[in-house]
């Protein structure tokens, strides 16, 4: 594990800012542009583990980058280059306070709340008698709101509109690209074998225009089942096979471990971390439909600091 990037501190020319984030290191180059650095780290509950995991951050970016150009063609993105495996450089966006969540089945947090007797996430109404898994009539939007630090929560459109955190107007173009990026996504696992059951996407402005930001359908952000035990696990009410970060979360929770006051986080040996690497790999695999390649990581930094010098040089 000696060679995963869980932290960085470069200095860039021309470096104006640098946000360091639970899973991305963001350095701000001037004034319109971002480098973002997918780094080995991981989180579960809003907290960041202790140890990194090995190409995770490729697995990331790549996959990010693959998906951002699959569909700019429904809304502009960021993304203008990937100068080594762990990064994409971009255009700097003003980020809406807001993440666009959505959801096609009944799962995760929104299962469990659902089992606890609620029947509206953010003001959107459940049907009675669901079971966890069970596909939605249609995919639901249930966005939170963006926190600096600690937890994310849960809003409905109404609340975001009335407290001015996007215009009705801007909000309602936010929803139809939610729907359509979801839509395009859907497509691509299917293709794969794969079904896309819930992920979130985040947006920015700049210059007037709305831009998709960050990473989309990696398996940071986004949950996939297999399409081809779905039916079967579902009605027999077992656990669905998946490719997402949710087997890292159950770990923790079987071990002990909700991020709550009090709690430790369990030991995550080489070997777990190497699992959890090969699980991340697959995913790639899996939805990029490509042999994945490790890049080399004798010196992670090193490599990622003259990447992105070398790109902000020729571009001048």
């Amino acid at each position: 594990m000696k060679n995963t990037l869980v932290r960085t501190d470069f200095k860039f020319p021309n470096q104006t800012n640098v946000y360091h984030g639970k899973v991305r290191d963001v350095y701000s180059i001037g004034d319109d542009l971002l480098a973002m650095i997918a780094t080995d780290r991981i989180s579960a509950f809003d907290v960041v583990l202790p140890q990194g995991i090995p190409y995770k951050g490729q697995v990331l970016n790549q996959i990010a980058a693959k998906f951002l150009d699959a569909t700019e063609d429904i809304v502009p993105n960021w993304k203008l280059v990937t100068p080594d495996p762990m990064v994409t450089v971009g255009l700097r966006c003003e980020p809406y306070k807001v993440e666009m969540v959505i959801r096609g089945y009944l799962t995760g947090s929104a299962w469990r709340e659902y089992k606890a007797g609620a029947r509206t996430l953010c003001g959107v109404s459940l049907p009675e008698g669901m079971k966890e898994n069970q596909k939605f009539p249609t995919p639901i939007i249930t966005p939170t709101t963006k926190a600096d630090e600690g937890h994310d929560e849960n809003i409905s459109k109404d609340e975001i509109i009335a407290q001015g955190l996007v215009s009705k107007e801007e909000y309602e173009q936010l929803e139809k690209y939610t729907y359509a990026l979801f839509q395009r996504g859907t497509e691509m696992a299917d293709e794969k074998g794969l079904i896309l059951v819930d992920t979130k996407y985040e947006f920015g402005k700049k210059d007037g225009k709305i831009y998709l930001i960050d990473e989309i359908h990696t398996p940071d952000s986004s949950r996939y089942f297999y399409a081809d035990t779905y039916q079967n696990l579902f009605e027999k009410g077992e656990e669905q096979r998946q490719l997402s970060k949710e087997f890292v979360r159950k770990w923790l929770m079987d071990n002990g471990f909700q991020g709550k006051e009090g709690q430790t986080i369990p030991e995550m040996t080489e070997s777990y971390c190497n699992s959890v690497s090969e699980r991340y790999i697959e995913l790639y695999e899996k939805i990029v439909g490509e042999k994945f390649i490790k890049a080399d990581i004798s010196d992670v930094a090193l490599r990622i600091e003259t990447n992105i010098n070398d790109y902000l040089k020729q571009r001048g």
